[in-house]
């Protein structure tokens, strides 16, 4: 199997899994408290993660020569555990319907980071299918406020800065991770590792301190604890796919896990949807073709057009 064909697969597996469970924690968001969940994602993480780091061969994670891979993925996910902190907060704060619509956009300012830093130059095609993939995920998380819905009620306008926040730290941890694939000794398997360091050391004490509050249940546990499972399943996925293949692409297809959060609601809890959320569905899966053609493919529809070429990706120095 080719490396782009691995990504591919992996990238369309990780939106199933990150789709599935944003719409579990949709389900049950009002039953379990968010710092809770945080706290479930660290244990789910560390489940996933270090079941695949010990099943798998991988180089000494603490060798020398791997010391600033280390450094560079353990910064990366305690970025990342910090934007997750943000968005729970931002969805105490603020309207769910609009945080979600916002966080929706992080894969674009991950392409604008990966062009600058990465040097990750994609196909004219792929950029006008990730910018396709971009707006639908925000047409499929945007829905109409009901006043009547206790998850579109405004509580303070703080949710506005923390969710801007959530989305540039998630966009900067993707690319630091993206470039420490570069580094010597670079394995996705420790990268796991570090997902899971880093979410201790950001999700797992904010969940101490603010999760264990309150009465424990059984049917708590499994309610959060499977959909952070599919989460953490949906970041072991991204971190495999991104070490074959362009973050810039890769991003924007992950982030496209709306639709499937959206084919949920309407299966599972009812929920009806808008014209507008049918329009980007038809788009958005053209958009996801349009952003995956390859160089060979590119070459057999556009011919040999430069401005046509597939995405080239060069290391810093």
């Amino acid at each position: 199997m080719t490396s782009s064909l691995i990504w591919l697969i992996t990238s369309i597996i990780t939106l199933f899994l990150y789709g599935v469970g944003q719409g579990l924690v949709k389900m049950w968001i009002s039953e379990v408290p968010p710092a809770r969940f945080c706290l479930y994602f660290v244990v789910a993480k560390s489940i996933v993660n270090l079941g695949y780091f010990f099943t798998h061969q991988h180089p000494d994670p603490f060798s020398p020569e791997g010391r600033t891979f280390l450094l560079f993925g353990i910064f990366a996910y305690i970025l990342d555990g910090l934007g997750w902190i943000l968005y729970f907060q931002s969805i105490v704060y603020g309207p769910i319907t609009i945080v979600g619509t916002l966080s929706a956009a992080y894969p674009a300012i991950t392409i604008l980071l990966a062009r600058i830093f990465l040097s990750e130059i994609l196909s004219s095609v792929q950029y006008m299918g990730v910018a396709l993939v971009i707006f639908c995920c925000l047409g499929l998380s945007y829905s109409p406020s009901n006043p009547d819905d206790p998850n579109a009620k405004v509580t303070n306008r703080k949710w506005i800065p923390l969710a801007f926040f959530a989305l540039l730290l998630w966009s900067t941890a993707q690319t630091i991770m993206k470039y420490a694939y570069g580094l010597p000794e670079a394995s996705e398997v420790n990268m796991l590792l570090f997902n899971t360091i880093g979410g201790a050391l950001t999700l797992g004490l904010y969940g101490l301190k603010n999760g264990l509050k309150g009465s424990h249940s059984g049917k708590e546990w499994i309610r959060s604890f499977i959909p952070m499972g599919m989460m953490a399943g949906g970041d072991m996925g991204f971190i495999i796919a991104a070490s074959k293949g362009p973050v810039s692409i890769i991003s924007p297809l992950t982030g496209a896990y709306p639709v499937v959060t959206l084919a949920f609601a309407a299966i599972i809890l009812k929920e009806h949807i808008s014209k507008l959320q049918w329009v980007c569905i038809v788009v958005l899966i053209f958009g996801i073709f349009m952003s995956a053609v390859d160089k060979e493919t590119a070459k057999k529809i556009f011919g040999n057009n430069k401005n046509n070429s597939a995405y080239t990706y060069k290391s810093l120095p």
